[in-house]
This record gives C-alpha cells, sequence and structure tokens, in this order.
C-alpha cells in the first residue's frame, strides 16, 4: 500500500505518544509508519538509512531530529527547554519571528525524544487537515449585481 492510501489518524498517534514513557525500537517505527510519506521514497534513500541507523544504535533523539528534517523541510526546531520534570519542544516554519508573531506547535513530554515527535505528530495533523488542492484555485466571476457603495458623508 502507497504511503498517499494509508490511513493516518493523528489523534491516536498523539494519544499513544502520551502514553509513553520512553522511546523504544517499535514506538519509533510505528511513528514513522503512521505519519511518514517522504521515509519510504527512492531518492531519500541515504537519509532513511541514516534514520534507520539512529533507531538501531537507540539514539532517540537524534533519530527523530533526523525524521523531522526529512519529512518537515520547511519546519525547524524554534525552541527546546526544560522545566519541571518536562522538555518542552516548540516547531515553527518562521523563527526568526518575534514569538508573540510566530504560529508555533508546541509539545511536552517527560522525555525529550518523545517531545519532539509529539511535536512532529502534531505537524503532521495539522497537515493532514488542511486539504490542498492539486490544482491552485481561481477567482470566481464577479455578480453582475454586485455594486460597490461608499459609506462616506460628503453633506
Amino acid at each position: 500500500m502507497t504511503a498517499a492510501l494509508r490511513a493516518y489518524n493523528p489523534l491516536s498517534l498523539g494519544e499513544q505518544l502520551r502514553g509513553e514513557r520512553a522511546s523504544s525500537r517499535q514506538l519509533m517505527l510505528n511513528v514513522i509508519a503512521q505519519a511518514s510519506r517522504r521515509f519510504p521514497s527512492l531518492g531519500q534513500s541515504e537519509r532513511s538509512a541514516r534514520i534507520m541507523r539512529l533507531i538501531d544504535a537507540e539514539a532517540w533523539t537524534d533519530a527523530a531530529l533526523a525524521l523531522m528534517e526529512l519529512e518537515l523541510p520547511l519546519w525547524q526546531v524554534r525552541r527546546i527547554a526544560y522545566d519541571e520534570g518536562e522538555w518542552y519542544c516548540a516547531l515553527s516554519r518562521e523563527r526568526e519571528l518575534p514569538d508573540w508573531l510566530d504560529v508555533a506547535v508546541e509539545a511536552r513530554h517527560a522525555d525529550l525524544a518523545l517531545a519532539l515527535l509529539s511535536a512532529f505528530a502534531e505537524v503532521q495533523a495539522q497537515n493532514a487537515e488542511t486539504p490542498r488542492p492539486s490544482v491552485p484555485s481561481v477567482r470566481p466571476v464577479p455578480d453582475p449585481f454586485y455594486e460597490p457603495i461608499t459609506c462616506d458623508n460628503f453633506g
């Protein structure tokens, strides 16, 4: 089955990641199977092999970062912070903007790799919810009965 035809349920993946205590090989493979579209592509074989080597070495954080680099090329890690026993991770498309202007995706977990994967799953969920047509949309023809009017008082 191709990656485009796989059913992806972002809510179940996010719930699964929140319920995990620590990263594991099976969890990483499950995330790749559920949320990755570029991982099995032929042009990315070197990057995919690198991710698999990191998983085999149990380098969970590096594997999560490599997976995000492969799957989300337009997104960057904006912030990683540790506070009161939890890791906070924020991903952003516009990292150079001030915090108050940026729309970042944030996630948290006691395990750093799982915090990164949770943010990754959240971005994938947002991307799955946003339908993108294959053909650019065209503005509809204006209504012939539409007439703009001014509301200024010239009297």
